[in-house]
């Protein structure tokens, strides 16, 4: 048997290939980049506030909550930025603002009101613990998004 016959008669029977081109531009070229930075942080955060929260919740309640909020901000971030249409696009785009919020409020309450976060959150003094990516990273995410939003035709 030749190998294209072996190939077609495979194709017969299990069908062709599902995989299809990726039409979102939200998720490629520079979106990949900013989809590793969020599965990066989404772990980082995450893992560091399991952790907290095992072990250091009675200490700082208030930080830990908000990094336990943060991180489930970031995973749903990554994912809907890997996703692809429109409906993912606004996901994406609502976590990020979400992230902005969450950063900014964050920062000027860790500044104000030092005591409530003895122990410091993802997001505690706009994310200084991290080298301000906090900051950053949702105004570089929002740019994209507004770059890449889908046109009339996609919605």
């Amino acid at each position: 048997m030749d190998p294209e016959s072996s190939h077609s008669t495979l194709q017969k029977r299990f069908g062709r290939s599902m995989r299809t081109r990726r039409t979102d531009r939200k998720s490629s070229g520079f979106g990949r980049v900013l989809i590793v930075v969020y599965g990066v942080f989404s772990l980082s955060a995450g893992v560091r506030s399991l952790y907290q929260l095992v072990t250091e919740f009675s200490v700082a309640p208030v930080a830990i909550l908000l990094s336990t909020l943060s991180a489930a901000i970031y995973v749903l971030a990554t994912v809907a930025l890997t996703k692809t249409g429109a409906g993912w696009h606004r996901v994406a785009t609502w976590a990020v603002a979400a992230e902005l919020v969450g950063v900014l409020g964050v920062g000027l309450l860790s500044l104000a009101e030092p005591q409530l976060f003895p122990k410091a959150s993802v997001w505690s003094n706009f994310g200084a613990g991290y080298g301000y990516v906090p900051l950053v990273l949702p105004v570089v995410g929002l740019v994209w998004l507004r770059l890449t939003r889908p046109s009339r035709g996609e919605r």
